[in-house]
């Protein structure tokens, strides 16, 4: 464990350090990325966050130490030591996620009802169940109609993979909050699992996914980031279901082997539901892995210093240079292809405040993540700017938006200008200002604050539906927004922020700049927005597309905010609530 404040251990351990034992600290994270006295220094003394932690060596068997960090963590070895700020974190997240899962189905999305009627084809009296339902499922297919609801609306929680606090923590890789029905489907399946370890093994599965999103990119590869987050679900899975560590090592061994998804599904113009379903296809096969598993399929051992697997396939730490733009394949280099660590230790934190989940950013609304500088940027003009507002749509010369790699390169690119559908119209920077733009607008007023207007143009499923996505006033602003890449200063403000600059130009002359937009409201490390009122709006605006009564909303979100204090009963029927009664809505798409 690594304690910011010293080691509670009377003697040395392998994996144990304290301020007074540095030359300790860069043995354990030094296989692969050691870190210079500085970086050490910084560890032990600059984090502004307490903690306790396990360090898993890159020349150590990283499945095999997450599985038994899973197991102990949860399984209440480390003790009661989590700050109270982590525990309502991973509750706000939690009940973010519930709300975009179940408004999705009630609008009919098609990926979430595709697979939720699928689910209910393969009925498990000893299994999970699906959202609005107390009919029990295969587990692994309860898990993936669930998760794919929750990431329909790209609006749940998302982490950058940056920690810098943690030396060799700055990979920057993405990822979403889309696997806490994991969790719930264990809880379902053993019921012995009350609210409190239910979150705690949320935690722990933020933290597995979190930590490895921090220390290897997979996108920089073209692999998809849901890798990260079924490597943390067989984890927490096999846990909550007692499988012995190697079981759980097996399990991630197979995931990783067999069930690699490339960013083949995000590649184009118009996307699929293959994209928004990856999280949710990927966590289906690790918890049928973790299932096999625990039967007897023996899956690859030590799977992150297999040299064939894709971490040393595309990061080799032996017999040539790791380098992300060309990956050395050469079958005649035996060392290349030999024994060696891994790319990276992880740390994982157990104890204290500074868990992954408290880097993670919430989303106040419906936009893809990249775009929150810009929407921050654009709500500050309008409530800074009373004749902005005033002027309408039509005195709109131009809008210069100053961004970032990838920002630019992905939602910034002037081809999505065009988009046809919702998948397609949330990852377009061009339609997601002009929406917000036209919203706020024909609202006829701006509130005084930065959270009130967050709340009152806050962008809803509608807002990317079939009208939406062809309304003319919409439309009418794509050709005067443009998109200007930062350089070299904007990049290396990311991901620690989301680095964006608009600069709006009035017919009238007038040009209104933002300056450089760092971490808007919902970002981990924005400090001026009330977060808490401004995600109870949120929660209700998904609540009311489900329930007739706002009475009913408030029950149901007041169940999944105190579920710290629920019964492992109550944990089981969460998720349950009357199908018949929702109201009716046509599809949305």
């Amino acid at each position: 464990c690594i304690r910011a404040l010293g080691c509670p251990c009377a003697t040395a351990c392998p994996v144990c350090v304290n301020r007074s034992t540095p030359t300790m600290l860069s043995k354990v994270l030094g296989a692969a990325r050691q870190p210079s006295a500085r970086a050490v220094g910084r560890l032990l003394a600059g984090n502004t966050r307490s903690f306790a932690a396990v360090v898993l060596p890159a020349d150590s068997n990283q499945a095999l130490g997450i599985a038994n960090y899973a197991k102990d963590f949860i399984g209440g070895k480390y003790g009661d030591d989590i700050d109270a700020s982590v525990w309502e974190r991973i509750e706000q997240f939690h009940t973010d996620s519930v709300m975009c899962g179940i408004s999705a189905l009630a609008l009919k999305t098609n990926a979430p009802t595709v697979l939720r009627e699928e689910a209910l084809t393969y009925s498990d009296p000893k299994g999970a169940t699906v959202f609005g339902s107390s009919a029990k499922c295969a587990p692994e297919k309860a898990i993936c109609a669930n998760a794919s609801a929750v990431r329909e609306w790209d609006s749940n929680g998302t982490v950058f993979g940056y920690n810098p606090n943690i030396p060799g923590h700055t990979a920057g890789e993405f990822g979403h909050n889309d696997f806490y029905p994991v969790v719930m489907a264990a809880a379902q399946v053993t019921g012995q699992i009350d609210g409190k370890q239910a979150l705690l093994a949320m935690i722990a599965l933020d933290e597995i996914r979190g930590r490895l999103a921090e220390v290897f990119s997979l996108k920089s590869y073209k692999i998809d980031h849901v890798v990260h987050g079924a490597i943390a679900s067989a984890a927490v899975y096999g846990a909550l279901l007692g499988a012995s560590a190697e079981q759980i090592e097996s399990a991630i061994g197979m995931t990783v082997a067999h069930y690699v998804p490339f960013r083949a599904i995000r590649a184009g113009k118009q996307l699929s539901d293959s994209k928004g379903a990856s999280a949710a296809l990927s966590t289906e096969a690790a918890v049928l892995s973790m299932r096999r598993a625990m039967r007897g399929f023996v899956g690859p051992k030590d799977i992150f210093r297999n040299p064939e697997a894709i971490f040393r396939f595309f990061e080799p730490t032996t017999g040539t240079a790791a380098c992300q733009n060309s990956v050395d394949i050469a079958l005649v280099n035996k060392v290349r292809w030999g024994p060696g660590p891994s790319p990276f230790n992880m740390v994982l934190s157990h104890s204290g405040s500074d868990f992954a989940v408290c880097g993670m950013h919430f989303k106040l609304g419906l936009y893809e993540h990249q775009s929150a500088g810009a929407l921050e940027a654009i709500i500050y003009a309008l409530v800074h700017n009373p004749d902005f507002a005033a002027g309408g749509l039509g005195a709109i010369e131009n809008i210069n938006i100053v961004a970032y790699e990838p920002a630019f390169g992905i939602i910034g690119d002037p081809a999505k200008k065009d988009p046809k559908s919702r998948q397609s119209a949330d990852h377009s920077m061009a339609f997601i200002v002009s929406r917000l733009l036209v919203k706020a607008m024909k609202s006829g007023k701006v509130p005084s604050t930065m959270d009130a207007a967050w709340i009152e143009f806050m962008l809803s499923p509608y807002d990317y539906g079939k009208d939406a996505l062809y309304d003319a006033e919409t439309r009418s602003l794509f050709s005067r927004i443009t998109f200007e890449h930062g350089g070299a200063e904007f990049d290396a403000k990311y991901p620690d922020g989301i680095p964006t600059q608009v600069d709006i130009t009035l017919k009238g002359g007038k040009k209104i700049s933002s300056g450089m937009v760092m971490y808007p409201s919902g970002h981990a490390r924005n400090t001026s927005a009330d977060l808490k009122k401004i995600l109870e709006y949120k929660n209700r605006m998904l609540g009311d597309i489900v329930f007739a009564e706002r009475k009913v909303v408030d029950s149901f979100v007041g169940r999944l905010v105190s579920m710290k204090s629920a019964s492992a009963a109550e944990v089981g029927s969460l998720y349950d609530f009357d199908w018949s009664s929702i109201r009716s809505h046509p599809c949305i798409d």
